[in-house]
């Protein structure tokens, strides 16, 4: 490790002790942050990257609520208001027992970058619970959610902070926040995206992450003169971003021979057609079921305990949680041919998985730029809920793909190197960094 990479470490590390997911996504950014900013002091003087480094705020809090056999019970809260030097806190809100204050320390770091590559005036931060909505009930998940926004509409606002959906958080978890928020407020106001359609919601927006991921897969494939035509690929996970993933491959002529859960991973080298997500979408979405029902209607291959990266494929689109490839599967991975890495989850792919990609010289799209997509989207519904407008599907998604490819080309401009390869790692820290960076410095030392 560069020594000066190293020192910074260790300050951040005794200062956020036990965190690990910070430090690595923390560590993951000053590796390409730090040899810019010695090249550019001013930011270096104004420790700007410390800065970035510390959230400018975090709320924890107590979330009592009642289940349905009237058993009182007891979950964290959390909100993490990270920098708002470009805009208001903008991030989602995660429902899960493995949440705790390093993970969304490490994604509202994430979420600063990720933002200010979409171009669109937004903050970063990052929230949510170790709640379980998984077998609750929806008057379980309704009271909690109401107990969570009592709270946490004391810390947001539509000039404040936005949060949205993520992992365990979806319409209908949005719709109750939503609900309280405007009871206790009494006001209507896009406080929070991923809404529904009847009230303030985006076209497109549950879509979002998915399509960004192929449409900047798609632009790193266009740097060699390709395609997905053909393409055989692998999805991991089975909710909102792998299932539109994957519809958005099947339009662009790819073929999606995998997708997964936290139990195992069907393999349908038939490829996963139109019919067969569909079957996909009412399996997680309404019946709330297990994958490997896939394999038992299909007739095709259930791995259990596994996950899909030993299948031979051209383009590899991890869209489940951080973490969930390692340097094992990245080898194996490169060794069956896959050439097209496109994360549509935050942070999927280890370290030393990275560093394979980048060794390797395969396009690799990290998630602050190639899973952009869905907070872009938020931008965009926070624009027409302020202009009290809707705008078409067809006009959300063109919006999308253009921000997409925006996105790729400040990672072109900022992560070129001699030889003509696009270091999409060091692209996408740099290109995020510059423009929160220059804010910061405009605002003094605040």
């Amino acid at each position: 490790m560069d020594p000066r990479v190293e020192k910074f470490m260790a300050q951040i590390v005794a200062k956020n002790a036990n965190e690990k997911e910070f430090h690595q996504a923390v560590q993951e950014v000053a590796e390409s942050l730090i040899p810019y900013i010695e090249e550019n002091p001013k930011y270096k003087h104004a420790k700007v990257l410390e800065r970035i480094a510390e959230p400018e705020r975090v709320i924890l809090f107590r979330v009592p609520w009642i289940d349905d056999k009237g058993e009182i019970q007891i979950n964290k809260g959390y909100r993490i208001e990270m920098n708002s030097a470009i805009g208001p806190y903008k991030g989602g809100l995660r429902f899960h027992p493995t949440v705790n204050l390093s993970i969304l320390k490490f994604l509202a770091f994430e979420q600063v970058l990720k933002n200010s590559l979409t171009t669109l005036p937004m903050g970063g931060g990052k929230g949510g619970s170790d709640f379980d909505p998984k077998g609750k009930s929806d008057n379980e998940v309704m009271r909690f959610c109401q107990s969570f926004m009592t709270e946490l509409c004391k810390h947001i606002g539509a000039n404040t902070d936005i949060p949205a959906g993520d992992i365990g958080v979806g319409g209908r978890e949005i719709g109750y926040m939503f609900g309280q928020y405007k009871r206790i407020r009494n006001e209507f106001v896009g406080v929070l995206t991923g809404k529904g359609r009847q009230y303030g919601g985006s076209l497109i927006r549950p879509e979002a992450t998915g399509y960004g991921a192929v449409y900047f897969a798609e632009e790193m494939l266009k740097t060699r003169g390709d395609s997905f035509k053909g393409k055989i690929v692998t999805v991991s996970g089975s909710g909102n971003v792998a299932q539109f993933a994957t519809e958005k491959v099947n339009q662009l002529g790819g073929k999606v021979v995998t997708v997964s859960d936290s139990a195992g991973f069907i393999h349908d080298p038939n490829g996963i057609d139109a019919e067969k997500l569909a079957y996909v979408m009412e399996l997680k979405n309404v019946k709330r079921g297990r994958i490997k029902e896939y394999a038992d209607k299909y007739g095709c291959e259930y791995y259990e305990g596994k996950r899909p990266w030993e299948i031979k494929c051209d383009v590899a689109l991890p869209c489940a949680t951080q973490n969930e490839l390692n340097e094992e599967e990245a080898k194996t991975l490169i060794a069956n041919g896959c050439f097209v890495v496109s994360e549509g989850a935050n942070m999927p792919s280890t370290p030393e998985a990275v560093e394979l990609y980048i060794k390797h010289k395969i396009l690799y799209g990290p998630g602050k730029a190639a899973n952009a997509g869905g907070v872009a989207v938020s931008g965009l519904e926070m624009s027409q809920n302020s202009l009290r407008l809707s705008w078409t599907r067809e006009e959300v998604d063109q919006r999308l793909h253009q921000i997409m490819k925006d996105i790729h080309a400040t990672c072109e401009t900022y992560g070129k190197e001699s030889d003509g390869f696009i270091n999409y790692v060091n692209g996408a820290n740099i290109g995020g960094f510059v423009k929160v960076a220059e804010a910061m410095l405009a605002q003094g030392a605040v």
